[in-house]
């Protein structure tokens, strides 16, 4: 695989020690999980496996490009036996840097096709809509949006709202290069940035939706129905318009989970990465707070969040979206 254009210098910036890690240590030996994905849903994960096979756990936990970078810097000396990511570029930047190690064909064969890469190096492990959350009182159902595209239009001016700083919107943006183009893309985000406003964070966003001060915003769906389970204190003047006909706006972005060939215990980082996609470790995830869909069909999420079988998201490689040429854009743009 090609190395992706600048990435030395885009992941530069996101250098991170391993001193400033967080996670646990044991007395004795175990298996050194870096994870990007929520450390309350990995840590429930961790203590499922523990508790079925006797192995420890130590999660050191960061963001997806921090902890991608970090493998880049240790290459083969890396401690790190398994790397959990929230979005996929990140797998795909320590993939393009040859440092997985194929998964075994039992654990790849869990999880449709379409959730991981052909060469079989990582794999998803759950899953994440694109929608648009909508203010009732100012959006009717009639003046919804077909695409995602569509919200760089001139009638969407104030309109939207989006977190453009952080992996999951620059997920998103992946799919939109990926689906039509880098000249579409560049357009579209321009068309973004005149329209919208910048939030930090996806709950933010919310927030600023449901209290009004934004007609509507791009999150995750795991953001809405949380807070409706919750207490919808955040959420009760919205709805989700769930895009369709694989529209880049029916994006699923999927979490990675991938073995690193640095590790010294690769039997066992192998059975790790083989229980997150198992009917066992998927029940823990359905289980959880987080409401993130799982990817292996014989768990279903259920809890009223409309069924990923229902969703009609577009044909996308996981292995295609390009996390460095969307900073690109993004910078030039000037969202970054």
């Amino acid at each position: 695989m090609r190395t992706p254009r600048r990435l030395t210098a885009v992941l530069g910036a996101a250098v991170l020690s391993l001193s400033v890690l967080t996670g646990c240590s044991n007395d004795g030996p175990s298996l050194v999980v870096y994870n990007a994905q929520h450390e309350e849903l990995i840590d429930a994960v961790a203590k499922a496996f523990t508790e079925k096979t006797g192995i420890e756990v130590e999660l050191r936990n960061g963001s997806d490009l921090e902890l991608a970078n970090q493998l880049v810097e240790e290459g083969d000396a890396s401690p790190a036996d398994v790397f959990l990511t929230e979005n996929s570029p990140a797998m795909t930047l320590v993939d393009s840097k040859g440092l997985f190690t194929k998964l075994d064909q039992k654990t790849l064969d869990q999880v449709p096709a379409q959730y991981r890469p052909d060469d079989g190096e990582w794999m998803g492990f759950a899953g994440r809509s694109t929608v648009l959350v909508y203010n009732t009182s100012q959006v009717s159902q009639e003046q919804l949006p077909v695409s995602l595209m569509d919200l760089a239009k001139p009638e969407w001016k104030g309109k939207i709202s989006f977190s453009p700083t952080g992996a999951d919107f620059q997920a998103i943006v992946s799919a939109v290069l990926a689906e039509k183009g880098e000249a579409a893309t560049k357009a579209w985000l321009e068309g973004l940035k005149a329209n919208g406003t910048v939030y930090d964070g996806n709950n933010v966003v919310l927030e600023s939706v449901n209290a009004g001060e934004t007609a509507a915003g791009v999150i995750y769906h795991y953001y809405w129905y949380r807070d409706r389970e919750e207490s919808g204190d955040n959420s009760d003047n919205t709805e989700l318009h769930f895009f369709g006909n694989q529209d880049p706006g029916a994006f699923v972005s999927v979490s990675g989970a991938g073995v690193l060939k640095s590790s010294d215990d690769k039997a066992d980082a192998q059975e790790f990465v083989n229980f997150l996609a198992s009917k066992d470790g998927q029940q823990v995830i359905a289980d959880s707070y987080a409401l993130e869909y799982t990817l292996n069909p014989q768990v279903q999420l259920g809890r009223g969040v409309r069924p990923l079988s229902e969703l009609d998201p577009p044909d996308v490689d996981v292995s295609d979206l390009n996390g460095p040429k969307v900073v690109d854009l993004m910078e030039e743009v000037g969202f970054l």
